[in-house]
């Protein structure tokens, strides 16, 4: 256990970054001899080793303090040490390239284990490691659901009847996670060939089923019909039912996926956050976890949880697209950012949302300036591949004009124009062009273009949160959940 001087020491420690091959924030531990000898190669200035930062949760979303965090180097046993903050946060600068396995210790709980896992030069790994009584992860067969929920789901309300209008980037971008997240449980039916024509039919049968014996995938199977049939306080009960018979990865995200779809935020989290105690390796538990955050504006963990997600599978495209709904409300973005992104393009170079998405976050590094050529470059590639792909011209444009080639910048913007189905911020942008020319004309007509899309799309936000009804619960001797502090935050 280290003293309280040593955790008081570890922000200020966090913030320094030391040119030597292995520095762990707070306790200066570092690797032994063949580690020593081989020295940080320098960037401008800046090491081009890797670091892993991360954050400890108890089972209640709690840090953890005093948590013993030790990273192990797999091919010479070469071990460095630290200790997690008040924050639970815990950070290794500088580390070499190698495979590596992480463990976290602590004496009221059971050692969990990340890894092994491989770093590279550059790479920036952030972890999310939850510690429980029984382990950080283990499969259902042995961790049975056996705590009951703190919330009861009560009923449905007509979300229209609760003010405002729900229409800001960031409530539009959190109704699309929502809808995405239920995508993804629907998939499983999918591939099972749950998308029989004859509903009723269907329906009748796993009753009768049902009837006979209680069974938890055809529990789930019945609360995506009466989902699809308007039943949303029974689909998300037989849910429920589903996940505590047998709490499988595919019932517990489906149960918080409906939950999250029906604005049931806090309930969501729950149950995400069990599920990804369960199933620690699940990016799309991590996904659903992120959105349901994110949904209650804590972007920063939804994005190390989607950052999360990106790194499990770096080949599925899916967690890229989550964290593109980010990417499009941010105004700056971090390096470890614009890194998925360019792994996602270079995993992907036939997709034009792949190059769309990494010179978007080109154009929002904080030093984009000096990347505004590789920017430029990337959304042209979108456009051949996709022309028409209306946010690509838009961000093209947004370049154009930065650089004041108005010219240009209007012909991106018409593109945008043409090509979007609600191209609000492209005749917003027009309007401010056409301005600046003295071309009143023009900006007018683009001024009251913008407007009248403005006015439609909040028309069409009021329509779409008519359409999904909020489930009215009550939560059992809990607070509303708080956000986990940010690593970057003392």
């Amino acid at each position: 256990m280290k003293t309280a001087c040593a955790f008081e020491l570890a922000p200020v420690l966090m913030r320094v970054h030391f040119a030597r091959p292995f520095f762990v924030a707070g306790t200066i531990t570092l690797f032994l001899a063949a580690a020593s000898a081989r020295p940080a190669r320098q960037t401008g200035g800046k090491t081009t080793l890797a670091a892993i930062e991360g954050r400890l949760r108890d089972t209640k979303n709690r840090p953890v303090v005093g948590v013993v965090v030790s990273l192990e180097r797999t091919d010479s046993r070469e071990t460095a040490e630290t200790s997690s903050d008040f924050g639970g946060h815990f950070r290794f600068e500088a580390v070499p390239p190698g495979r590596y396995t992480l463990h976290a210790r602590y004496a009221q709980y059971t050692e969990c284990v990340e890894g092994p896992f491989v770093l590279g030069d550059h790479d920036r790994k952030s972890l999310l490691l939850v510690l429980a009584q029984s382990g950080c992860s283990k499969d259902a067969s042995e961790m049975a659901f056996s705590d009951e929920p703190s919330f009861t789901v009560a009923g449905v309300t007509d979300t229209t009847s609760l003010g405002g209008h729900g229409s800001g980037p960031m409530v539009r971008n959190s109704n699309a996670l929502s809808k995405e997240t239920a995508s993804l449980s629907r998939e499983d039916s999918a591939r099972s060939g749950g998308s029989a024509h004859d509903v009723s039919l269907q329906e009748s049968t796993i009753r009768s089923a049902l009837a006979r014996k209680d069974d938890a995938d055809l529990r789930a199977r019945l609360a995506e019909i009466e989902e699809s049939e308007g039943q949303p306080l029974d689909a998300v009960r037989d849910y429920q039912r589903a996940a505590e018979m047998e709490p499988t990865e595919a019932h517990l995200f489906a149960w918080g996926a409906e939950l999250l779809l029906h604005h049931a935020t806090e309930p969501a989290i729950e149950v995400f956050t069990k599920g990804h105690r369960l199933y620690a390796r699940s990016s799309r538990m991590m996904l659903g976890l992120g959105a349901a955050w994110y949904a209650e504006r804590s972007n920063e963990q939804a994005k190390q949880l989607f950052f999360e997600a990106c790194d499990v599978n770096p080949s599925d495209p899916t967690p890229y697209l989550f964290l593109g709904r980010l990417q499009a409300t941010e105004q700056t973005l971090s390096d470890q950012w614009v890194e998925r992104m360019k792994r996602f393009v270079t995993i992907h170079p036939e997709s034009a949302m792949a190059h769309y998405l990494y010179g978007t976050a080109l154009r929002k590094q904080d030093s984009h300036r000096n990347h505004a050529a590789a920017a430029e470059a990337e959304l042209k590639t979108a456009i051949q591949l996709d022309a028409h792909l209306g946010d690509a011209y838009l961000q093209l444009g947004i370049l154009c004009a930065e650089r004041e080639d108005s010219a240009a910048a209007i012909s991106a913007f018409q593109k945008a124009v043409e090509n979007t189905e609600a191209p609000m911020e492209a005749h917003y942008r027009l309007a401010q062009i056409y301005r600046r020319m003295g071309d009143t004309e023009n900006a007018d007509r683009e001024a009251a273009e913008y407007r009248h899309l403005s006015e439609e799309n909040d028309k069409q936000a009021q329509r779409e949160r008519h359409e999904v009804p909020q489930f009215v619960y009550t939560l059992r001797g809990a607070n509303p959940p708080a956000p986990p502090s940010s690593p970057n935050q003392n």
